[in-house]
């Protein structure tokens, strides 16, 4: 495949295409989505995917198609955005796993506050997942390339995101498409990989 192949549009707010975004969502996040909701995880998911302001919303996601199939999704907004979303939009979303996710959320709120420091002017990227069998053909670049124009339509001064430390193969791609690493959480203590980059780059 090269990238000529490659079409990226705008997400549909369809349950199916919720469903898809699931699944690319989990898969960004190496598995956090599904420990934190459980089985009914990818329904939940949809069901905020189809409504419109929150962060989970199709109104930011992308999906990458060749020969008609979703071969990739990014989604990604800015700052401003972010804080006015609902703090929590799955908590209005029908199976959603209470006591579970509180539990979760309590347990690993060090590392969601990290998520509301993207610094006001900044685009933040939430997600970019490839299918397994895509990758290296070009998918994550040509995604990466086209939330970055989205960024630019909105007047973002720059381009953000963060990564796990141990994903390196997420951080070189970042770094071919000019991102550098600007911060790490924790400063300080090793959670035994569990740490982020924020890699940022000006627009």
């Amino acid at each position: 495949m090269d990238s000529q192949s490659i079409r990226i549009r705008p997400a549909a707010p369809t349950h199916a295409e919720g469903l898809a975004y699931a699944g690319y969502l989990d898969t960004a996040a190496e598995g956090f989505f599904r420990i934190l909701l459980g089985r009914n995880g990818p329904e939940i998911l949809a069901q905020a995917y189809v409504r419109t302001s929150n962060e989970y919303s199709y109104e930011n996601a992308l999906f990458a198609e060749c020969d008609d199939r979703i071969v990739g999704m990014a989604a990604g907004f800015t700052a401003r955005q972010r804080r006015a979303y609902p703090s929590n939009p799955l908590r209005e979303t029908e199976g959603y796993p209470r006591l579970r996710a509180e539990s979760f959320g309590f347990l690993l709120h060090p590392m969601i506050r990290i998520l509301e420091t993207v610094p006001h002017g900044d685009f933040y990227l939430l997600s970019l997942a490839v299918d397994s069998d895509q990758r290296g053909a070009g998918v994550g670049s040509t995604l990466i390339r086209a939330m970055e124009e989205r960024a630019r339509s909105t007047g973002s001064q720059r381009f953000s995101l963060d990564v796990a430390v141990k994903n390196l193969g997420a951080q070189r791609l970042y770094e071919r498409h000019g991102l550098a690493i600007v911060s790490k959480w924790p400063k300080r203590l090793n959670l035994g990989g569990l740490g982020l980059y924020r890699m940022s780059k000006p627009l």
